[in-house]
């Protein structure tokens, strides 16, 4: 409510294409399976598609906030039973929570359509349930590897996450004195079900867009500091980190990596611990995509947010046990005075509005197309403007008015030449360097023969056929 109340809750540009891309699997040219996309993986938007097919859901992004919300506590609960059933501190459990849901960045992100609380809620939920399982890893891990499964159909941090839970379980289960084939065959039957989860993913890209894995081509590499240079991408990495959360945070979770290692190493029963370890491989992600030259994005950092606040509470359910509800409450009302939870200045609040002047901008387009729009198909770069079908919304919009990338043979049809095939093309020009339809009218000058430019603005030109 108070995130809604200030008009933040759909301000990122994602927040409302995740929406869109969960309402085309329906509402579209061409529904169907396809629709689903082959850049981000699929669960979010397969869990919101049906909720958002009431345009009241599409319009608000309720239905998804609501997931987040869930979420969130899910993840809350998740990480906090890790803790206490393997140390029984309740402060250390507390801590780790409150770390986690008083940041802003968190606390806004959990407010929005955005992917990110899910992932928490999979990836926590699935360490929690191998931390159960290694106590009795007689039995198949069904509920852990469903669970991983499900974070590595969220975010692609979750694949680097639950690789390295696949080892970590192998290691706490050496540490309990399982045999070393033992362990492998069990962490074989954990990695089972996220591979074939990630294996379907894959086949479903193949299908879709004819590759099994797109990893180009949807970013212009402008970080060029960083493209080439990981250290310089790893120092990026850590900045985002100390800016989303200040030093108290970080500090805890980095006493978390140094103490769990250690309470492995001196008790087999707590040897599941280091199993949090493995949400510090979020870092992977964005390190890797800086070195490539992706733009600078504070949210990549987000998810090691979650992992320090998780390491920040089990380093302190590992202290001496009169001390540790003096030290959590010391590091969490540090962690609020350097990062108060309803700071609206807050760094990723900040990022979600670089479009806020361009949605500005764009009203007179908007305008201009809701006045003379004469039920012609309009062309439409979802992978550049998907964040302005769903403002369209508001002015009785559907997926199927527009023609996008989702829809497969038609729209390369009309790439040669929209003339006969849609009655309105819009264009970004700016974000990006321009989409699509803009690099193909530098390439082609004669692209948009029989249309008129007929408006513009925050980046946007709305052109309309002559003819049809």
């Amino acid at each position: 409510m108070h995130y809604s109340s200030a008009g933040l809750a759909l301000a990122h540009y994602d927040a409302r294409a995740h929406l869109v891309v969960a309402r085309r699997i329906i509402d579209s040219l061409t529904p169907g399976w396809q629709q689903v996309g082959a850049v981000w993986l699929p669960l979010p938007h397969l869990l919101n598609m049906l909720p958002v097919q009431i345009d009241s859901m599409y319009r608000s992004g309720a239905s998804a906030i609501a997931i987040s919300v869930l979420s969130s506590a899910i993840a809350a609960w998740a990480m906090s039973s890790v803790i206490l059933r393997v140390t029984g501190s309740a402060s250390g459990a507390i801590a780790a929570s409150a770390l986690l849901l008083l940041n802003p960045n968190v606390l806004y992100l959990q407010s929005t359509p955005m992917t990110e609380p899910l992932l928490f809620a999979a990836a926590m939920t699935g360490i929690a349930l191998t931390a159960g399982w290694i106590d009795g890893h007689g039995r198949w891990p069904v509920g852990a590897g469903l669970a991983l499964a499900a974070a590595c159909l969220t975010r692609y941090e979750a694949w680097p996450i639950t690789a390295a839970a696949i080892v970590l379980a192998a290691a706490a289960l050496l540490r309990r004195g399982e045999t070393i084939p033992g362990a492998v065959a069990a962490s074989l039957r954990l990695a089972l079900f996220p591979a074939v989860a990630v294996a379907l993913f894959l086949v479903n890209s193949r299908w879709t867009v004819g590759s099994w894995f797109i990893s180009a081509g949807f970013f212009v590499a402008e970080n060029t500091e960083a493209l080439g240079h990981p250290l310089v991408a790893w120092d990026q990495v850590r900045e985002g980190l100390y800016r989303l959360s200040g030093t108290a945070l970080v500090w805890s979770g980095y006493a978390g990596a140094v103490l769990t290692p250690i309470a492995f190493a001196r008790s087999r029963s707590r040897a599941p611990l280091v199993l949090l370890l493995a949400l510090a491989g979020a870092a992977a992600l964005p390190w890797y995509a800086y070195a490539q030259g992706h733009p600078f994005r504070i949210r990549y950092d987000v998810p090691l947010v979650a992992a320090c606040a998780a390491l920040g509470g089990a380093a302190i359910s590992l202290l001496w046990r009169r001390a540790q509800s003096f030290v959590a409450a010391a590091v969490v009302a540090i962690a609020i005075v350097q990062a108060h939870p309803l700071d609206h200045g807050a760094p990723l609040i900040a990022e979600s509005q670089r479009d806020a002047a361009n949605s500005v901008g764009r009203r007179a387009v908007t305008a201009y197309l809701a006045q003379h729009y004469d039920g012609r198909t309009i062309m439409m770069s979802m992978g550049s403007l998907g964040h302005y079908m769903q403002d369209l919304s508001a002015q009785g919009f559907r997926i199927h008015d527009f023609l996008h990338e989702g829809n497969g043979d038609i729209w390369n049809f009309a790439m040669t030449k929209p003339r006969g095939v849609v009655g309105w093309v819009a264009i970004e020009e700016e974000a990006e360097g321009g989409d699509a339809l803009y690099l193909e009218t530098k390439r082609h000058p004669a692209f948009l023969d029989g249309f008129t430019r007929v408006a513009e603005g925050g980046g946007v030109a709305l052109y309309r056929a002559r003819f049809y």
